[in-house]
């Protein structure tokens, strides 16, 4: 009985030294599939019916994300109706092709955290999907001002329609 007990104590106290461990690396695993599967929420539009639709799934907190192709070039961004225009940082406006000494931030735009200035340019295109929109007003901000890219009404007013419905963004040129 004795033998019995003490090998059940020495096998709980053993373990218990290894649950750390264990977590850690359960923790980082599961860290890494929800990364892993925000990304292909983010990454992956669903086209759907004809040429000139797409539609993009919500993603996590509400938000339609996807890759776009702004000037030939993929850029993730969230479809924000409450924006104005299109709206860029510069690291990503740099990417795009516009110089940042170029950039003549003389435009006053109001955001969700205030007042800041800003550059107008002007977008070649910006596709998504089978939707290709050309000429497409935007402003860019200082990184600091935008971490993320803001697909704004001045690309969504050039497309016949967008209704969200369903948990889906549908948008139709």
């Amino acid at each position: 009985m004795f033998v019995r007990t003490l090998f059940t104590v020495m096998m709980l106290a053993l373990s218990a030294s290894q649950w750390p461990t264990i977590a850690v690396k359960v923790e980082a695993m599961l860290a890494d599939r929800k990364a892993a599967s925000l990304d292909n929420v983010a990454a992956k539009p669903a086209t759907t019916g004809p040429s000139g639709q797409t539609v993009l799934p919500m993603g996590p907190g509400g938000h339609y994300i996807g890759t776009f192709k702004m000037n030939g070039k993929p850029v993730e961004a969230m479809v924000d109706t409450g924006a104005s225009t299109v709206a860029i940082n510069v690291s990503t406006a740099r990417r795009l092709g516009f110089s940042p000494a170029a950039l003549d931030f003389r435009y006053e735009v109001n955001t969700a955290n205030g007042s800041i200035k800003a550059a107008h340019v002007i977008l070649d295109r910006i596709e998504i999907g089978t939707i290709r929109v050309r000429a497409v007003d935007a402003f860019v901000l200082s990184d600091q001002a935008l971490s993320s890219t803001l697909v704004g009404m001045s690309f969504l007013t050039k497309l016949r329609s967008y209704t969200a419905d369903n948990r889906a963004l549908r948008m139709i040129q």
